[in-house]
């Protein structure tokens, strides 16, 4: 079972030139599967029923994994037998009735206005770090890029003069303006400190660690908590509610869906719907504060 399970991932890696935590992710959640069926006496994914992946899935709910965590599996689960049984390893396909459990989207965590202002000033300082940390948050809030795409970007994805980002997603690329805070503060970064940071003249990436290589995914998870501290910010805040209040914020302003969902790079406009459903919520709670006949 591992050497099919070995052949999607290496599918995966290059024909569909999945990113590294998209690999480790249906790796994970595949090797569970392989494990279960091999306890359940199975030695080949050829002899896997559709009762037995209803079993395993079973076996997650009963283990209190997530709706989310579970329609996560499923779909790694469906994505691994459509491949064996388009590449002749098996000839019917076990899991094409499986059905994803319903998830109830929750409401995404983000700042205010205020705290996002908050934590936006807390590098305040001239060092090298001190700038490059003040670019960072800038750029992302001002994109509501991922951070994944954050850390990939290169000195050449940058458009100083026009106030635009190239930002290489893994579906399509897509170009996202920014504004003069965060142009101020990529200037300064790029003038007075990047240079000052690489170890390598040649090194490309736009966003280097104070060891002058790219910065880690960890490294600006730490970099965001410490200034959220910093802030006064109490709530648990990861640079993804940087990218949620970025929307939420454009949307409450007026911003129209379409438009939002090119920025963030949503594939449905569906995702991007949930930041009007929150927009609605905020309106009805400052009418009826304010209203003197709610």
């Amino acid at each position: 079972m591992e050497e099919q399970l070995q052949e999607f991932i290496n599918y995966l890696h290059n024909v569909k030139k999945a990113s590294n935590n998209t690999e480790l992710s249906y790796k994970r959640d595949l090797t569970k599967l392989v494990n279960f069926l091999k306890g359940k006496g199975l030695d080949s994914l050829r002899n896997v029923k559709e009762a037995d992946l209803n079993a395993y899935i079973v076996d997650l709910e009963k283990r209190n994994f997530t709706a989310a965590t579970v329609s996560r599996n499923i779909a790694s689960i469906k994505a691994l037998f459509h491949f064996l049984v388009k590449n002749g390893f098996m000839n019917e396909n076990p899991s094409e009735n499986l059905k994803s459990p319903k998830i109830v989207k929750k409401i995404p965590k983000i700042l205010t206005p205020d705290e996002v202002i908050r934590l936006l000033n807390q590098p305040q300082g001239e060092t090298p770090k001190d700038l490059r940390d003040k670019a960072m948050l800038e750029l992302l809030y001002a994109t509501g890029m991922r951070v994944t795409e954050l850390i990939s970007l290169k000195v050449t994805d940058v458009n100083l003069t026009m106030s635009y980002i190239d930002c290489h997603d893994l579906n399509k690329d897509r170009v996202i303006p920014f504004g003069s805070e965060a142009k101020i503060a990529l200037m300064n970064y790029l003038a007075h400190s990047r240079d000052a940071m690489v170890e390598d003249k040649n090194e490309t990436a736009l966003f280097v660690n104070c060891s002058g290589v790219p910065m880690s995914r960890q490294g600006f998870w730490k970099l965001i908590k410490f200034y959220a501290k910093k802030a006064g910010i109490k709530d648990d805040i990861t640079p993804h509610t940087l990218r949620h209040s970025f929307a939420a914020h454009l949307v409450e302003n007026g911003a129209d869906l379409r438009s939002v969902q090119e920025m963030l790079g949503h594939s449905d406009i569906s995702t991007t719907q949930i930041y009007a459903n929150m927009s609605h919520s905020h309106l009805r709670e400052v009418y009826n504060k304010a209203h003197p006949r709610h």
